[in-house]
């Protein structure tokens, strides 16, 4: 992995003959980044009993931020919106189940309180995580396509929520009793991009979309399990010291995580690239997550300092 003072390289050089044009694109889309951060900023204020823990800070804020908009060059701020949001609350809820509940109760109560709001319920007063949820759920009901995607939501959080304490029961049991890593992978539903892209793909939904949402979200679970992947390798370290779990502690070596990042690569490539022709956003949205992210975690991560 690249060193975390060096810089990347340029794929074209120092300077290319379109040098100006890539850099007013990269500016255009910075822009839309700096305006989703500044919404996530408020979202935080709004619901302060959800964000106030000390690693959820400006730079997380604006790292959200830029994953979604280098994600989707072609959408505006309000575009990406929806990601981006729904992107900022798994981090509330990460830090929730993560580090600061204390039993399997209290996690089962919060994946009970959450599926509630998701299915229409009222959040309780006070209740910053269900609250966030109710109004990102107001919001994709408020799109053509939730009618038809709302069962595809609700069951994709619902593997968000079981998969999130499904690993706090493996890290907080025997070591004996820890996953292979190849179900540690299949719980990669706990990294939470798979129920991220169907809301977003619930507010920007073509009919296009919709009749390959089967593929799209097949292939959205590919970038899920490369995703935890890219963030194993990155997070090693830290999730030793804040005793969150890592494919690296079940034995699995760097080369062999790497080998297997390579593998879901093509097998999702090769499933984008009928989709392609007829969902070419979507596809190169999911693509994007790939490049954006292996790029991103060799040099840095989401979260800040405990």
């Amino acid at each position: 992995m690249t060193g975390a003072d060096t810089a990347p390289p340029h794929p074209g050089g120092a300077a290319t003959p379109d040098a100006l044009l890539d850099a007013r694109h990269d500016g255009a889309v910075m822009a839309q980044a700096v305006k989703c951060a500044r919404d996530l900023a408020t979202c935080a204020e709004t619901y302060p009993d959800l964000f106030d823990a000390k690693p959820i800070d400006e730079t997380l804020f604006n790292a959200v931020a830029c994953a979604n908009a280098f994600g989707s060059p072609w959408l505006t701020a309000s575009g990406i919106r929806m990601a981006a949001r729904t992107s900022l609350w798994i981090f509330g809820l990460d830090w929730l189940v993560d580090h600061v509940a204390t039993s399997r109760d209290e996690v089962d109560d919060i994946n009970r309180r959450c599926l509630a709001v998701a299915e229409g319920g009222a959040p309780a007063p006070g209740d910053g995580l269900t609250r966030f949820l109710a109004d990102i759920r107001d919001e994709a009901a408020g799109s053509p396509a939730f009618a038809a995607l709302r069962d595809d939501w609700l069951a994709q959080l619902r593997r968000l929520l079981e998969c999130g304490a499904r690993e706090l029961a493996w890290k907080s049991g025997d070591r004996a009793a820890w996953p292979t890593f190849d179900e540690y992978l299949e719980n990669a539903d706990n990294y939470g991009s798979a129920w991220v892209n169907v809301s977003h793909w619930i507010v920007h939904a073509d009919q296009s979309v919709l009749d390959h949402i089967g593929e799209l979200q097949a292939a959205s679970r590919d970038v899920q399990q490369v995703l935890r992947l890219l963030n194993d390798l990155a997070t090693y370290e830290r999730d030793v010291t804040w005793g969150d779990l890592n494919a690296q502690m079940l034995g699995v070596e760097r080369a062999q995580i790497t080998t297997r990042i390579d593998e879901i690569v093509a097998r999702c490539r090769d499933h984008l690239r009928p989709l392609r022709r007829d969902c070419p956003e979507a596809a190169a949205y999911l693509e994007r997550q790939i490049g954006f992210s292996t790029g991103f975690y060799e040099l840095s991560d989401y979260w800040g300092s405990l």
